[in-house]
């Protein structure tokens, strides 16, 4: 006979894990690239996907111009079809990422293989991450893999280091300057 009341424990327990997900999903955080461009927490739940993999590209492209005038810059490094890294600078292997939100085991495998391989070509790995809502899997599958992390502040501050160039005032500064959203 099938005990329900294990099916209703295991009911419960998803419904748990999917109230969490759904309250950290629905958050109404911004950061400055959502400021830059007017994007309000609304807008970016209509399509989390787009927006995500959107403002990702910017954060990268952003750290790559502002980093490509340093006499040690070198782009993505390729290996096979993977890019481990989105740019080199002085002996830092950098990856940029919006936001971590993504724990499947391939991704999680990734990290974790990445930050030894660059270690033995000679580079630092560093991940700078703009968002602080990161999964906390995730992060640890970074840590794991010998990877300094930088999110948000401190990830400014390490550009700022290695680049001299300010990008968190940059972005202040144009608050609401690009504006996509209708107001």
């Amino acid at each position: 006979m099938v005990d329900t009341k294990k099916l209703e424990n295991l009911l419960g327990k998803y419904r748990l894990s999917f109230c969490e997900k759904v309250y950290s999903d629905e958050n109404d955080d911004h950061d400055l690239l959502m400021e830059a461009f007017g994007i309000s927490p609304m807008l970016k739940r209509e399509n989390r996907q787009y927006w995500g993999r959107e403002l990702g590209k910017c954060w990268e492209s952003l750290v790559v111009e502002v980093c490509r005038d340093s006499p040690t810059f070198q782009p993505a490094l390729k290996i096979g079809d993977d890019e481990p890294c989105d740019l080199i600078v002085n002996g830092y292997a950098i990856d940029t990422k919006y936001r971590l939100g993504s724990g499947d085991s391939g991704t999680l495998k990734k990290f974790k293989q990445y930050g030894p391989l660059l270690k033995r070509k000679g580079y630092q790995p560093v991940f700078l991450f703009l968002r602080s809502d990161n999964l906390p899997a995730a992060m640890t599958a970074c840590r794991s893999g010998g990877w300094t992390i930088y999110v948000g502040d401190e990830s400014f501050k390490f550009i700022r280091k290695i680049s001299g160039f300010d990008l968190k005032t940059f972005l202040i500064d144009r608050k609401g300057f690009f504006q996509v959203e209708r107001v």
